[in-house]
């Protein structure tokens, strides 16, 4: 018998290896800031800033230095500016008042945490400071939590930095983020190599894009200057450049389902050797060229291995995003509906936890700001389904609070208390495999700062305010909202069209409308638009003011457009399963789009091989024509009167 999605999702939990050097990090960030602020007698801000660090470490995740300055650092700064709207907003304003002005950070908070990861993780801090600022009872001043708030991310982010990590002493430990990233890329690009022809080249492929993505990450971090400084930096640079065109060969083998020897994929596999040991590639296999794709991959090859011996930085093939990305993000369907959903879950439970401390329901202690702390990390999209959200936050906070009474009653205090925050940092980390096994964590974590703080022990109130929240998040989740719904997985599905129709476009139009006119033919109606679009595109593309030839230009442009469609399609096919995985009466929204998306996929799939077809003879095969409008007719018929995505395809001139 089969689960129901939503159970199913509740269930799962990721796995993988310990990340010991997240979980030192974690040992030496809450646990020693609080005990500074015990023993300098201020208490109330080693509390704040252990939780700075804890809410940080939730974002400790695996990747580059450079990358975890964002990740870690943006949040940490969003969360000290919660801290000073929260602390002024509950010293001066009333019930109502402050209700409204929760409201309002929680509308702006949750339609900017539609941006992307970094800025969902800044919208969530922003929100749990400006309500741990508004209701915990603190003496200090609103600008001196601020301050020890973002000492506390700084300080696991500075551990971040300076800790070197298992595997680094092959070179510079400052990059050793970005070489595995880069390693992990060319071993994904064999593994899709052994599985053409099968049923595993799919997830294969999927696979590969997920390394590119995270090498990408990693390698574009925020940095002092625009290109990179050193010469093992720019080593990997060139690296990770030389890895697109194999991938793009390696796809277009799969497309084709063509025979591959057996030794090709020895030459990527020694490829990721080489960039994981800082050497030299070594001898590589023999070439067979016995078709377009597998002399692509054999040129790709010898390219590498100039790249390896060579050094020399290239370009990372990435687009910035401008101003109207992010307006578009915001206040798109996806952010519309996402700062409402926040907005009016943050602001109900702020309401009923102000109603119920006014009431006196609390007792001589206030603990309200815990409801509308809760309520937020519940109304996240990103972590989940709603209904595994809130499963597993029940299950966890219970579990968490009957663990944390249990140790309360032996533990001394406050260095025994101290100690089971330190231990709990250092669980982090593993914890956030499974969202009930976090919020378990997070709960002993957090009252034990509570109590260290001064304030009685608060498992009960824990647990009975958890499950008030619960009731409003699933409440206000299911509620009928204005437009349409799905409008996060809309977005993103219109997204990954635009990328795929601006990459399609790109590919053909040096050698499709260009022929056409010279050969007399009419060109087809809808062509020009998609080829206008896709050289607007092109204006925005960095990196392309080199001195390499044109056709090496086009090749960037090109790659950089294939990366931003595959990158959209990921983050469109996540978006969607976590919507699939929610109730019913939510998940009908999404029905279809896992279609829709599929087909774009092999769109971008059918692209790829066209362009590695038009770099060998110029000209398309009947084939890959006839399988490009055949996906597209697809498409229209899957999202017709919806809407959602829109494709289109220039003519081309055909083979033969």
């Amino acid at each position: 018998m089969h689960l129901p999605p939503w159970l199913a999702h509740t269930l799962r939990a990721q796995r993988g290896p310990i990340p010991w050097s997240a979980v030192v990090r974690g040992a030496l960030s809450a646990g020693p800031l609080l005990l500074a602020g015990v023993l300098a007698d201020r208490t109330s801000l080693g509390v704040v800033a252990a939780i700075a660090a804890m809410l940080a470490g939730i974002n400790d995740r695996p990747g580059s230095r450079r990358v975890s300055v964002k990740r870690i650092g943006v949040p940490a700064l969003a969360g000290a500016v919660g801290m000073i709207v929260g602390t002024y907003a509950g010293e001066y304003t009333g019930a109502v008042t402050l209700t409204v002005l929760l409201t309002l950070v929680g509308l702006v908070a949750g339609g900017v945490s539609a941006v992307g990861p970094v800025a969902s993780g800044a919208g969530t801090q922003v929100l749990v400071a400006s309500a741990i600022g508004a209701g915990m009872p603190l003496p200090e001043e609103g600008w001196l939590r601020a301050v020890a708030y973002l000492g506390g991310g700084c300080w696991l982010l500075a551990l971040r930095l300076a800790l070197p990590t298992p595997g680094s002493l092959a070179g510079d430990f400052r990059f050793d983020g970005e070489r595995e990233a880069v390693a992990a890329v060319y071993e994904a690009v064999a593994g899709l190599l052994d599985a053409v022809g099968t049923e595993h080249a799919t997830d294969r492929r999927v696979a590969l894009t997920a390394a590119l993505d995270h090498a990408q990450d990693a390698l574009t971090g925020p940095r002092l200057r625009r290109y990179a400084s050193s010469a093992a930096e720019r080593r990997l640079h060139a690296q990770y450049a030389a890895a697109l065109p194999l991938a793009e060969a390696a796809t277009a083998l799969a497309w084709a389902e063509e025979a591959v020897p057996g030794r090709a994929s020895a030459g990527p596999r020694r490829l990721a050797a080489a960039v994981r040991e800082n050497t030299h590639t070594g001898p590589l296999p023999a070439p067979n060229r016995s078709g377009p794709a597998l002399r692509a991959l054999d040129d790709a090859l010898l390219r590498a291995a100039e790249a390896f011996d060579r050094g020399r930085g290239e370009d990372l093939h990435t687009r910035r995003l401008t101003g109207r990305d992010l307006l578009r993000s915001v206040f798109g369907a996806g952010g519309r509906e996402y700062g409402l959903r926040v907005a009016l879950c943050f602001g109900a439970s702020a309401a009923v936890a102000q109603a119920l401390h006014h009431s006196h329901w609390y007792g001589e202690h206030a603990h309200w700001y815990w409801l509308p702390a809760t309520a937020v990390f519940l109304v996240k999209p990103d972590l989940g389904p709603l209904a595994s959200r809130v499963l597993c936050r029940a299950a966890g906070t219970v579990l968490g609070a009957l663990v944390f009474a249990g140790f309360a009653l032996v533990l001394p205090r406050p260095e025994g208390l101290i100690a089971l925050v330190a231990v709990s940092g250092a669980l982090i980390p593993v914890a956030t495999r499974h969202f009930a096994a976090q919020t378990a964590v997070v709960t002993v974590l957090v009252l034990a700062l509570v109590m260290v703080g001064g304030e009685p022990q608060a498992s009960a109130s824990r647990i009975t305010e958890t499950l008030l929240a619960c009731a409003i998040v699933l409440l206000v989740g299911h509620l009928p909202m204005p437009g349409q719904r799905g409008g996060g997985v809309r977005s993103r599905l219109a997204a990954a069209g635009r990328a795929a129709e601006a990459y399609l476009a790109h590919v053909l139009r040096e050698t499709g409308l260009p022929a056409l006119r010279e050969a007399g033919r009419p060109v087809p109606r809808g062509a020009e638009p998609a080829v206008r679009d896709a050289r607007a595109e092109d204006t925005r593309i960095e990196g392309t003011r080199t001195e390499d030839t044109p056709t090496e230009d086009t090749r960037a442009r090109r790659w950089t457009l294939r990366r931003e469609a595959y990158r959209a399609l990921a983050e469109a096919r996540t978006a969607i399963a976590l919507a699939a995985a929610e109730l019913p009466a939510l998940a009908r929204h999404s029905e279809g789009t896992g279609e829709i998306v599929a087909v774009l996929e092999r769109i971008v799939d059918t692209t790829t091989a066209c362009a590695v077809h038009l770099d060998d003879s110029g000209r398309l095969t009947p084939e890959q024509v006839h399988r490009l409008t055949e996906l597209l007719d697809e498409l229209g018929r899957l999202d017709e009167g919806r809407g959602r995505v829109e494709v289109r395809l220039p003519e081309v001139p055909l083979a033969g």
